[in-house]
């Protein structure tokens, strides 16, 4: 059993990731359905190296650098240079990314014959909540974006 509350465990990733978008300060959370399995899905979500600097203005590079099982640890890159290290969580259907500065996450559920897919994006530091407006403003692009890409990517597998 995880350290999580029992409401927690029993709510899907999406749901999940709802409730913890919720809490963040500065938050973006958006969602939309893809008609496409769950499987495909998550297995273009879940390439995060190659997926995440399409999908994030803000990350050129996004490399896995510690693997301890669904326990990761990550590096990102900024268009400038700067650099982030992160912890991440990856199971099927789950993914969360921390560094000091910033939280992200994502999320897919079986919805019919397709896949309920989410996104979050965060602050966690008081002096980027100014920023918080613009990770909202980019929320539905940034949903949009991820969707397309899936779509294209498991329609190729088909």
């Amino acid at each position: 059993m995880s350290g999580e509350p029992v409401a927690m465990q029993e709510l899907d990733p999406v749901r999940r990731l709802r409730v913890l978008a919720a809490g963040v300060r500065g938050g973006m959370f958006a969602e939309g359905y893809i008609d496409a399995p769950p499987e495909g899905v998550w297995a273009v979500a879940a390439d995060l190296e190659g997926e995440l600097p399409h999908l994030v203005p803000s990350v050129r590079s996004f490399r896995l650098v510690g693997d301890s099982g669904s326990r990761l640890r990550a590096v990102a890159v900024g268009p400038l240079g700067h650099r982030a290290d992160f912890e991440v969580v990856l199971e099927y259907g789950w993914c969360l990314m921390q560094s000091p500065l910033v939280i992200g996450g994502m999320a897919a559920v079986a919805e019919g014959s397709g896949t309920r897919f989410a996104v979050l994006g965060g602050v966690r530091t008081a002096r980027l909540v100014p920023v918080a407006a613009v990770l909202r403003a980019v929320g539905a692009v940034r949903i949009g974006r991820m969707l397309e890409r899936v779509r294209r990517r498991t329609a190729a597998r088909r």
